[in-house]
């Protein structure tokens, strides 16, 4: 089995570098253009994907909409433990305001923000579901920053800690216990003469 991890399009409130967490910000055009260029080049790769799910909020969920018609694939029902992390008192402020109001360490407060244990354990267990129904299938997951770069340490610890990108795109196989990670964080579709390497 291959899952395609991506993350959604840009948002206002990204371009701004606001938190969005759980606040429900729709995509921008620059969004939209990122969905339909690496719907593009998935169209030109050799994998082959059976289906494309997204986290209930509507920026992946519209990220996936653009990719899902662009492939034919089919779309399926939008899964809640996909949700970006919750953030409680700090969303729709950018990092200027968060210091200026808690100071450069207001992420060690309660805030009301999720934690990053219930964040992996939530990706941890959409990976399992994911793998005991959908052993055969090949599927596109549109999720987000935050919940994936979660994901990716609870999968293999500090080994990948970049930030993860706008539609970027990140590949992991499995076929025995593990998610071996194929392609991780690559954004090549967004820029020109750029290359990803293989994690293998």
């Amino acid at each position: 089995m291959l899952i395609g991890l991506i993350r959604h399009g840009l948002t206002d409130w990204n371009a701004v570098g606001k938190i969005q967490g759980h606040s429900d910000i729709p995509l921008n055009e620059e969004g939209r253009r990122q969905a339909r260029l690496l719907a593009e080049r998935l169209k030109e790769e050799p994998y082959h994907w059976d289906g494309l799910i997204t986290s209930s909020l509507s920026r992946a969920n519209e990220t996936g909409e653009i990719i899902a018609s662009a492939l034919q694939l089919p779309l399926l029902e939008p899964d809640e433990r996909l949700r970006e992390r919750a953030y409680g008192q700090v969303e729709g402020m950018t990092q200027a305001e968060r210091e200026e109001k808690w100071g450069v360490d207001w992420h060690l407060l309660d805030l009301g923000q999720e934690s990053d244990e219930a964040l992996q354990q939530r990706g941890l267990a959409f990976m399992e579901a994911i793998w005991s129904e959908n052993r055969e299938k090949n599927l596109l997951v549109v999720s987000h920053g935050g919940f994936l770069a979660n994901l990716y340490k609870a999968l293999y610890q500090e080994k990948y800690t970049e930030r993860i990108g706008n539609l970027s795109l990140s590949i992991l196989q499995r076929e025995g216990a593990d998610w071996t990670p194929l392609l991780y964080n690559c954004m090549k579709h967004l820029q020109e003469k750029s290359e990803c390497n293989s994690k293998r």
